[in-house]
Protein backbone atom coordinates (compact mmCIF):
# COMPACT_ATOMS: atom_id res chain seq x y z
CA UNK A 1 0.00 0.00 0.00
CA UNK A 2 1.28 3.39 -1.20
CA UNK A 3 1.81 6.25 1.75
CA UNK A 4 -0.90 7.98 -0.02
CA UNK A 5 -4.23 6.36 1.72
CA UNK A 6 -6.76 8.84 -0.74
CA UNK A 7 -6.49 8.90 -4.52
CA UNK A 8 -2.70 9.14 -5.54
CA UNK A 9 -0.95 9.60 -8.68
CA UNK A 10 -0.97 7.96 -11.99
CA UNK A 11 2.10 6.19 -11.21
CA UNK A 12 0.80 3.78 -8.87
CA UNK A 13 -1.23 1.86 -11.09
CA UNK A 14 2.12 1.32 -13.17
CA UNK A 15 4.77 -1.70 -12.16
CA UNK A 16 5.87 -1.69 -8.52
CA UNK A 17 9.09 -2.99 -10.73
CA UNK A 18 10.07 0.28 -11.56
CA UNK A 19 13.07 1.48 -10.07
CA UNK A 20 13.33 5.22 -11.36
CA UNK A 21 12.67 7.76 -9.45
CA UNK A 22 9.50 10.07 -10.14
CA UNK A 23 10.40 14.20 -9.58
CA UNK A 24 7.18 15.56 -8.17
CA UNK A 25 7.06 18.82 -10.83
CA UNK A 26 5.84 21.87 -9.49
CA UNK A 27 6.20 24.59 -12.32
CA UNK A 28 7.19 24.22 -15.97
CA UNK A 29 8.74 26.92 -18.45
CA UNK A 30 9.64 27.03 -21.93
CA UNK A 31 12.22 23.31 -22.39
CA UNK A 32 12.46 23.40 -18.59
CA UNK A 33 10.52 21.40 -15.73
CA UNK A 34 11.00 22.36 -11.96
CA UNK A 35 10.59 19.86 -9.14
CA UNK A 36 9.25 20.48 -5.78
CA UNK A 37 12.60 20.90 -4.35
CA UNK A 38 13.70 23.63 -6.62
CA UNK A 39 15.70 20.95 -9.06
CA UNK A 40 15.98 22.12 -12.99
CA UNK A 41 15.29 19.52 -15.95
CA UNK A 42 15.64 19.88 -19.44
CA UNK A 43 11.98 17.91 -20.85
CA UNK A 44 14.22 16.17 -23.50
CA UNK A 45 11.09 14.03 -24.74
CA UNK A 46 8.46 16.32 -24.32
CA UNK A 47 6.80 14.61 -21.98
CA UNK A 48 6.43 12.21 -24.80
CA UNK A 49 6.31 13.58 -27.65
CA UNK A 50 3.87 16.49 -26.54
CA UNK A 51 5.04 19.38 -26.00
CA UNK A 52 5.69 21.10 -29.51
CA UNK A 53 5.21 24.99 -28.35
CA UNK A 54 6.86 24.45 -24.85
CA UNK A 55 5.79 24.89 -21.75
CA UNK A 56 3.97 27.85 -19.95
CA UNK A 57 2.75 29.83 -23.15
CA UNK A 58 1.00 32.52 -21.95
CA UNK A 59 -1.53 33.39 -25.36
CA UNK A 60 -2.15 29.52 -25.44
CA UNK A 61 -2.89 30.40 -21.33
CA UNK A 62 -5.30 33.70 -22.55
CA UNK A 63 -7.20 31.68 -25.00
CA UNK A 64 -8.14 28.77 -22.97
CA UNK A 65 -9.32 31.19 -19.80
CA UNK A 66 -11.02 33.45 -22.51
CA UNK A 67 -13.23 30.58 -24.43
CA UNK A 68 -14.12 28.80 -20.72
CA UNK A 69 -15.79 32.69 -19.54
CA UNK A 70 -17.46 33.44 -22.79
CA UNK A 71 -18.58 29.80 -23.91
CA UNK A 72 -17.25 26.92 -21.71
CA UNK A 73 -19.51 23.52 -23.54
CA UNK A 74 -21.75 22.97 -26.43
CA UNK A 75 -22.84 19.79 -27.93
CA UNK A 76 -21.91 18.50 -30.81
CA UNK A 77 -24.99 17.05 -31.41
CA UNK A 78 -27.33 19.68 -30.87
CA UNK A 79 -25.16 22.95 -32.05
CA UNK A 80 -22.30 24.46 -33.90
CA UNK A 81 -19.86 26.62 -32.49
CA UNK A 82 -16.84 29.02 -34.16
CA UNK A 83 -14.03 27.44 -32.14
CA UNK A 84 -14.96 24.22 -34.05
CA UNK A 85 -14.97 25.49 -37.17
CA UNK A 86 -11.48 27.44 -36.31
CA UNK A 87 -9.75 24.95 -35.29
CA UNK A 88 -10.54 22.26 -38.01
CA UNK A 89 -10.02 25.01 -40.83
CA UNK A 90 -6.41 25.64 -39.26
CA UNK A 91 -5.50 21.94 -39.34
CA UNK A 92 -6.38 21.26 -42.81
CA UNK A 93 -4.73 24.19 -44.15
CA UNK A 94 -1.34 23.59 -42.84
CA UNK A 95 -2.03 19.97 -43.73
CA UNK A 96 -2.22 20.87 -47.77
CA UNK A 97 -4.15 19.21 -49.95
CA UNK A 98 -6.25 16.60 -49.96
CA UNK A 99 -8.23 16.99 -46.57
CA UNK A 100 -10.81 19.01 -46.85
CA UNK A 101 -12.58 17.36 -43.79
CA UNK A 102 -11.37 17.27 -40.15
CA UNK A 103 -12.95 14.86 -37.44
CA UNK A 104 -11.93 15.68 -33.83
CA UNK A 105 -11.04 13.28 -30.53
CA UNK A 106 -9.97 13.79 -27.64
CA UNK A 107 -6.64 12.58 -27.81
CA UNK A 108 -4.61 10.44 -29.57
CA UNK A 109 -6.39 6.78 -29.14
CA UNK A 110 -10.04 7.86 -29.45
CA UNK A 111 -8.51 9.79 -32.76
CA UNK A 112 -7.26 6.29 -34.28
CA UNK A 113 -10.55 4.39 -33.45
CA UNK A 114 -12.37 7.15 -35.42
CA UNK A 115 -10.20 6.37 -38.23
CA UNK A 116 -11.13 2.87 -38.08
CA UNK A 117 -14.77 3.45 -37.59
CA UNK A 118 -15.14 5.71 -40.60
CA UNK A 119 -13.75 3.42 -42.82
CA UNK A 120 -15.58 0.29 -41.39
CA UNK A 121 -18.87 2.71 -41.50
CA UNK A 122 -17.30 3.53 -45.17
CA UNK A 123 -17.11 -0.05 -46.81
CA UNK A 124 -20.42 -1.27 -44.94
CA UNK A 125 -22.72 1.09 -46.57
CA UNK A 126 -20.79 1.32 -49.79
CA UNK A 127 -21.79 -2.91 -49.43
CA UNK A 128 -18.37 -4.42 -48.40
CA UNK A 129 -19.43 -5.81 -45.54
CA UNK A 130 -16.35 -8.36 -45.53
CA UNK A 131 -13.92 -5.62 -45.25
CA UNK A 132 -12.55 -5.66 -41.74
CA UNK A 133 -8.80 -6.88 -41.49
CA UNK A 134 -6.46 -4.25 -40.31
CA UNK A 135 -2.50 -4.84 -41.36
CA UNK A 136 -0.23 -2.98 -39.25
CA UNK A 137 3.62 -3.79 -38.38
CA UNK A 138 5.41 -5.64 -35.70
CA UNK A 139 6.67 -3.98 -33.29
CA UNK A 140 4.12 -0.89 -33.60
CA UNK A 141 2.09 1.52 -31.06
CA UNK A 142 -1.53 2.88 -32.18
CA UNK A 143 -3.04 3.65 -28.69
CA UNK A 144 -4.10 2.97 -25.21
CA UNK A 145 -7.85 1.41 -26.16
CA UNK A 146 -9.04 -1.67 -26.75
CA UNK A 147 -9.36 -1.68 -30.32
CA UNK A 148 -6.16 0.39 -30.65
CA UNK A 149 -4.48 -2.23 -28.48
CA UNK A 150 -5.51 -5.05 -30.79
CA UNK A 151 -4.38 -3.43 -33.73
CA UNK A 152 -0.73 -2.48 -31.83
CA UNK A 153 2.05 -5.03 -32.99
CA UNK A 154 3.48 -5.98 -30.12
CA UNK A 155 3.69 -9.46 -29.21
CA UNK A 156 3.44 -9.19 -25.02
CA UNK A 157 0.09 -7.88 -25.44
CA UNK A 158 -1.26 -10.86 -27.21
CA UNK A 159 -2.29 -12.81 -23.80
CA UNK A 160 -4.22 -9.71 -22.99
CA UNK A 161 -5.85 -9.37 -26.42
CA UNK A 162 -6.26 -12.60 -27.88
CA UNK A 163 -10.09 -13.66 -27.42
CA UNK A 164 -10.82 -10.82 -26.48
CA UNK A 165 -10.52 -8.10 -29.62
CA UNK A 166 -9.76 -8.91 -33.14
CA UNK A 167 -6.42 -8.20 -33.85
CA UNK A 168 -4.25 -7.04 -36.35
CA UNK A 169 -2.63 -8.84 -39.06
CA UNK A 170 0.90 -8.20 -38.71
CA UNK A 171 4.09 -7.81 -41.07
CA UNK A 172 7.79 -6.91 -40.21
CA UNK A 173 8.53 -3.31 -39.65
CA UNK A 174 11.16 -2.03 -42.01
CA UNK A 175 14.17 -1.31 -39.43
CA UNK A 176 17.17 0.64 -40.89
CA UNK A 177 19.39 -0.62 -37.84
CA UNK A 178 19.03 -4.08 -36.74
CA UNK A 179 19.10 -5.42 -40.45
CA UNK A 180 18.68 -9.21 -40.88
CA UNK A 181 22.12 -11.07 -42.25
CA UNK A 182 22.41 -10.98 -45.91
CA UNK A 183 20.30 -8.07 -46.26
CA UNK A 184 21.47 -4.44 -47.26
CA UNK A 185 18.94 -1.99 -45.95
CA UNK A 186 17.25 -0.81 -49.36
CA UNK A 187 16.95 -4.58 -49.72
CA UNK A 188 15.36 -5.41 -46.25
CA UNK A 189 12.46 -2.74 -46.00
CA UNK A 190 11.88 -3.92 -49.83
CA UNK A 191 11.02 -7.24 -48.17
CA UNK A 192 9.16 -5.67 -45.70
CA UNK A 193 7.23 -3.92 -48.07
CA UNK A 194 6.53 -7.39 -50.86
CA UNK A 195 5.37 -8.52 -47.35
CA UNK A 196 1.81 -6.57 -47.50
CA UNK A 197 1.28 -7.27 -50.66
CA UNK A 198 1.98 -11.16 -49.83
CA UNK A 199 -0.33 -10.59 -46.63
CA UNK A 200 -2.78 -9.11 -48.66
CA UNK A 201 -3.23 -11.91 -51.01
CA UNK A 202 -3.08 -14.48 -47.87
CA UNK A 203 -6.05 -12.63 -46.54
CA UNK A 204 -7.68 -11.77 -49.96
CA UNK A 205 -7.45 -7.68 -50.73
CA UNK A 206 -11.80 -8.10 -50.34
CA UNK A 207 -11.54 -8.83 -46.87
CA UNK A 208 -8.63 -6.13 -46.07
CA UNK A 209 -9.84 -2.84 -45.02
CA UNK A 210 -6.77 -0.69 -44.08
CA UNK A 211 -2.86 -0.69 -43.43
CA UNK A 212 -1.66 1.51 -40.47
CA UNK A 213 1.54 2.59 -40.60
CA UNK A 214 3.15 5.35 -38.25
CA UNK A 215 5.57 7.72 -40.50
CA UNK A 216 7.76 7.63 -37.84
CA UNK A 217 7.65 5.47 -35.11
CA UNK A 218 7.53 6.34 -31.64
CA UNK A 219 6.94 4.40 -28.47
CA UNK A 220 7.22 1.08 -30.69
CA UNK A 221 10.48 1.59 -32.53
CA UNK A 222 11.94 4.76 -31.03
CA UNK A 223 11.99 7.40 -34.40
CA UNK A 224 11.83 4.49 -36.87
CA UNK A 225 11.44 6.12 -40.09
CA UNK A 226 9.85 4.80 -43.04
CA UNK A 227 11.81 5.92 -46.36
CA UNK A 228 10.27 7.06 -49.79
CA UNK A 229 10.90 4.14 -51.45
CA UNK A 230 8.78 2.35 -49.22
CA UNK A 231 6.33 4.38 -48.58
CA UNK A 232 5.68 4.68 -52.52
CA UNK A 233 6.07 1.03 -52.51
CA UNK A 234 3.40 0.40 -49.77
CA UNK A 235 1.34 3.28 -51.22
CA UNK A 236 1.30 1.55 -54.68
CA UNK A 237 0.36 -1.78 -53.59
CA UNK A 238 -2.48 -0.37 -51.66
CA UNK A 239 -3.89 1.22 -54.50
CA UNK A 240 -4.21 -1.80 -56.53
CA UNK A 241 -5.84 -4.19 -54.51
CA UNK A 242 -8.38 -1.12 -53.07
CA UNK A 243 -6.96 -1.01 -49.43
CA UNK A 244 -6.93 2.32 -47.18
CA UNK A 245 -3.64 3.82 -46.03
CA UNK A 246 -3.93 5.46 -42.45
CA UNK A 247 -1.16 6.89 -41.58
CA UNK A 248 -0.95 7.49 -37.40
CA UNK A 249 0.50 10.85 -36.83
CA UNK A 250 -0.49 10.88 -33.28
CA UNK A 251 3.16 11.35 -32.37
CA UNK A 252 5.24 12.67 -35.40
CA UNK A 253 2.60 15.13 -36.73
CA UNK A 254 1.86 18.89 -36.33
CA UNK A 255 5.30 19.93 -37.35
CA UNK A 256 7.91 17.24 -35.26
CA UNK A 257 9.38 16.31 -37.71
CA UNK A 258 10.32 19.48 -40.13
CA UNK A 259 6.67 19.49 -41.82
CA UNK A 260 3.69 19.50 -40.57
CA UNK A 261 3.08 16.33 -41.26
CA UNK A 262 5.34 13.56 -41.54
CA UNK A 263 4.08 11.60 -43.98
CA UNK A 264 4.65 15.09 -46.50
CA UNK A 265 8.25 14.42 -47.39
CA UNK A 266 7.23 11.69 -50.00
CA UNK A 267 4.72 13.57 -51.60
CA UNK A 268 3.74 10.85 -54.39
CA UNK A 269 2.69 8.29 -50.93
CA UNK A 270 0.05 10.08 -49.71
CA UNK A 271 -2.23 8.91 -47.41
CA UNK A 272 -6.12 8.29 -47.57
CA UNK A 273 -6.84 9.39 -43.86
CA UNK A 274 -3.99 11.07 -41.49
CA UNK A 275 -4.49 11.25 -37.63
CA UNK A 276 -3.01 13.37 -35.51
CA UNK A 277 -2.77 14.33 -31.70
CA UNK A 278 -0.39 14.86 -28.84
CA UNK A 279 1.41 18.08 -30.60
CA UNK A 280 -1.93 19.37 -31.89
CA UNK A 281 -2.64 21.17 -28.47
CA UNK A 282 0.94 20.97 -27.10
CA UNK A 283 0.09 19.28 -23.70
CA UNK A 284 -2.24 22.04 -22.95
CA UNK A 285 -5.88 20.40 -24.09
CA UNK A 286 -6.41 16.75 -25.06
CA UNK A 287 -6.50 17.25 -28.91
CA UNK A 288 -6.61 14.76 -31.51
CA UNK A 289 -8.12 14.73 -35.01
CA UNK A 290 -8.56 12.22 -38.38
CA UNK A 291 -8.10 14.05 -41.03
CA UNK A 292 -9.83 13.17 -44.33
CA UNK A 293 -10.82 13.70 -47.82
CA UNK A 294 -13.84 15.83 -48.52
CA UNK A 295 -15.51 13.24 -51.22
CA UNK A 296 -15.34 10.46 -48.92
CA UNK A 297 -17.07 12.36 -45.88
CA UNK A 298 -19.31 13.37 -48.40
CA UNK A 299 -20.60 10.36 -50.08
CA UNK A 300 -20.88 8.51 -46.53
CA UNK A 301 -22.76 11.21 -45.46
CA UNK A 302 -25.63 10.56 -48.63
CA UNK A 303 -25.97 7.08 -47.67
CA UNK A 304 -25.74 6.90 -44.17
CA UNK A 305 -23.48 9.27 -42.44
CA UNK A 306 -21.00 8.76 -39.66
CA UNK A 307 -23.08 8.61 -36.42
CA UNK A 308 -20.79 7.80 -34.09
CA UNK A 309 -18.84 10.18 -31.53
CA UNK A 310 -17.96 11.32 -28.23
CA UNK A 311 -19.47 13.62 -25.77
CA UNK A 312 -16.17 15.82 -26.11
CA UNK A 313 -15.40 15.39 -29.00
CA UNK A 314 -15.04 19.80 -30.23
CA UNK A 315 -14.79 20.61 -27.16
CA UNK A 316 -14.95 24.23 -27.20
CA UNK A 317 -12.17 25.10 -24.92
CA UNK A 318 -10.43 22.51 -26.60
CA UNK A 319 -10.77 23.80 -29.65
CA UNK A 320 -9.72 27.13 -28.61
CA UNK A 321 -6.82 26.07 -27.11
CA UNK A 322 -5.83 24.05 -30.44
CA UNK A 323 -6.32 27.50 -32.60
CA UNK A 324 -4.09 29.08 -30.44
CA UNK A 325 -1.63 26.57 -30.41
CA UNK A 326 -1.21 26.70 -34.10
CA UNK A 327 -0.76 29.87 -34.60
CA UNK A 328 1.64 30.21 -31.77
CA UNK A 329 3.27 26.82 -34.61
CA UNK A 330 3.31 29.51 -37.22
CA UNK A 331 4.18 32.72 -35.92
CA UNK A 332 7.07 31.68 -34.33
CA UNK A 333 7.87 29.36 -37.65
CA UNK A 334 8.19 25.98 -35.39
CA UNK A 335 7.81 23.87 -38.36
CA UNK A 336 10.74 25.13 -39.85
CA UNK A 337 13.02 25.59 -36.59
CA UNK A 338 12.29 22.19 -36.18
CA UNK A 339 14.20 20.99 -39.09
CA UNK A 340 16.68 23.27 -38.14
CA UNK A 341 17.36 22.67 -34.46
CA UNK A 342 17.10 18.93 -35.06
CA UNK A 343 19.90 19.43 -37.86
CA UNK A 344 22.13 21.28 -35.49
CA UNK A 345 20.88 18.67 -32.37
CA UNK A 346 21.62 15.49 -34.63
CA UNK A 347 25.21 17.14 -35.62
CA UNK A 348 25.99 17.48 -32.10
CA UNK A 349 24.52 13.83 -30.88
CA UNK A 350 26.82 12.33 -33.69
CA UNK A 351 29.68 13.82 -32.07
CA UNK A 352 29.30 11.99 -29.01
CA UNK A 353 28.46 9.33 -30.98
CA UNK A 354 32.22 9.02 -31.66
CA UNK A 355 32.63 9.20 -28.12
CA UNK A 356 30.95 6.95 -26.38
CA UNK A 357 30.56 3.12 -27.55
CA UNK A 358 27.13 2.67 -26.04
CA UNK A 359 25.70 4.80 -29.03
CA UNK A 360 24.76 2.21 -31.96
CA UNK A 361 22.67 4.36 -33.52
CA UNK A 362 21.11 7.98 -33.83
CA UNK A 363 17.91 8.20 -36.17
CA UNK A 364 14.87 9.86 -36.82
CA UNK A 365 13.76 13.30 -38.80
CA UNK A 366 13.52 16.94 -37.27
CA UNK A 367 13.39 17.42 -33.27
CA UNK A 368 11.89 13.54 -33.29
CA UNK A 369 14.87 11.30 -32.88
CA UNK A 370 16.10 9.07 -31.00
CA UNK A 371 19.38 7.23 -29.48
CA UNK A 372 19.59 3.17 -29.05
CA UNK A 373 21.86 2.36 -26.74
CA UNK A 374 24.08 -0.89 -27.47
CA UNK A 375 26.58 -3.46 -25.32
CA UNK A 376 28.69 -4.11 -28.49
CA UNK A 377 28.27 -1.48 -31.15
CA UNK A 378 29.92 -4.14 -33.87
CA UNK A 379 27.50 -7.03 -32.81
CA UNK A 380 24.49 -4.76 -32.32
CA UNK A 381 24.11 -6.59 -28.79
CA UNK A 382 21.82 -5.20 -26.49
CA UNK A 383 22.81 -5.32 -22.66
CA UNK A 384 21.49 -8.05 -20.85
CA UNK A 385 18.44 -8.15 -18.15
CA UNK A 386 21.00 -7.46 -15.53
CA UNK A 387 21.89 -4.10 -16.22
CA UNK A 388 18.66 -2.20 -17.76
CA UNK A 389 19.77 0.51 -19.68
CA UNK A 390 16.73 2.21 -20.47
CA UNK A 391 15.98 2.41 -16.66
CA UNK A 392 19.68 3.50 -15.70
CA UNK A 393 20.17 6.29 -18.17
CA UNK A 394 16.23 7.59 -17.25
CA UNK A 395 18.31 7.47 -13.39
CA UNK A 396 21.78 9.25 -14.13
CA UNK A 397 19.72 11.55 -16.53
CA UNK A 398 17.72 13.18 -13.41
CA UNK A 399 21.08 13.62 -11.76
CA UNK A 400 22.11 15.57 -14.41
CA UNK A 401 19.07 17.77 -14.89
CA UNK A 402 17.67 15.64 -17.62
CA UNK A 403 13.88 14.24 -18.02
CA UNK A 404 14.51 11.47 -20.78
CA UNK A 405 11.99 8.85 -22.31
CA UNK A 406 13.26 5.32 -22.48
CA UNK A 407 11.95 1.94 -23.40
CA UNK A 408 13.17 -1.47 -24.04
CA UNK A 409 11.30 -2.84 -26.95
CA UNK A 410 9.80 -6.75 -26.39
CA UNK A 411 12.61 -6.96 -23.79
CA UNK A 412 15.41 -5.80 -26.12
CA UNK A 413 14.72 -7.66 -29.03
CA UNK A 414 14.19 -4.68 -31.05
CA UNK A 415 17.08 -2.88 -28.37
CA UNK A 416 16.69 -0.21 -26.16
CA UNK A 417 16.43 3.36 -27.14
CA UNK A 418 15.79 6.82 -25.57
CA UNK A 419 14.17 9.67 -27.36
CA UNK A 420 15.63 13.40 -28.01
CA UNK A 421 12.75 15.36 -28.70
CA UNK A 422 12.77 18.81 -27.11
CA UNK A 423 9.96 21.52 -27.36
CA UNK A 424 10.50 22.70 -31.09
CA UNK A 425 11.26 26.26 -29.33
CA UNK A 426 14.31 25.21 -27.85
CA UNK A 427 17.26 27.60 -28.92
CA UNK A 428 20.80 26.50 -30.02
CA UNK A 429 21.93 27.81 -26.59
CA UNK A 430 19.52 25.28 -25.32
CA UNK A 431 20.48 22.73 -27.41
CA UNK A 432 24.43 22.79 -26.24
CA UNK A 433 23.36 22.90 -22.69
CA UNK A 434 21.04 19.67 -23.30
CA UNK A 435 24.12 18.34 -25.28
CA UNK A 436 26.67 18.87 -22.35
CA UNK A 437 24.57 17.51 -19.82
CA UNK A 438 23.71 14.16 -22.22
CA UNK A 439 27.61 14.02 -22.59
CA UNK A 440 28.27 13.46 -18.58
CA UNK A 441 24.91 11.28 -18.72
CA UNK A 442 26.59 9.04 -21.01
CA UNK A 443 29.93 9.18 -19.14
CA UNK A 444 28.36 7.90 -16.16
CA UNK A 445 26.34 5.69 -17.63
CA UNK A 446 29.27 3.33 -19.85
CA UNK A 447 31.18 3.46 -16.30
CA UNK A 448 28.02 2.14 -14.05
CA UNK A 449 27.57 -0.34 -17.18
CA UNK A 450 31.19 -1.43 -17.29
CA UNK A 451 31.09 -2.37 -13.33
CA UNK A 452 28.60 -3.98 -13.80
CA UNK A 453 28.96 -6.14 -16.74
CA UNK A 454 32.98 -6.45 -15.53
CA UNK A 455 31.42 -7.86 -12.48
CA UNK A 456 29.74 -10.80 -13.94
Amino acid sequence: MSEINLGGPQDLFYSKSNIVPLPLIVKTEGIWMVDDQGNRYIDVSSGPVVSNIGHGNEKVARAMYDQAVTMDFAYSRVSRHQPNIDVTRKIAELAGGGYQRVALASGGSEAMEIALKFLRQYVVARGQLQKRKIITLSPSYHGGTIATLAITGDEALDPFIEGFAMKSERIPAPFQYRVPEGHSRESYRMECADALEAKIQQLGADNVLAFVVEPIGGLATGAQMLREDYANRVREICDRHGIYLIYDEILCGAGRSGKFLASSHWPKAKGDLVVLAKGLAAGYAPLGAVLMPGSMVDELASLTGFNFSHTYNANPITCATGVAVLEVLEEQQLVAKAALRGDYLRGKLELLAEKYACIGDIRGKGLLMAVELVADRKTKQSYPASFPPTEHIRIIGLQHGLIIYSRRTANGKYGDWFMVAPPLTITEAECDDLIDRLDAVLGDFEAAAAAHLGGQ
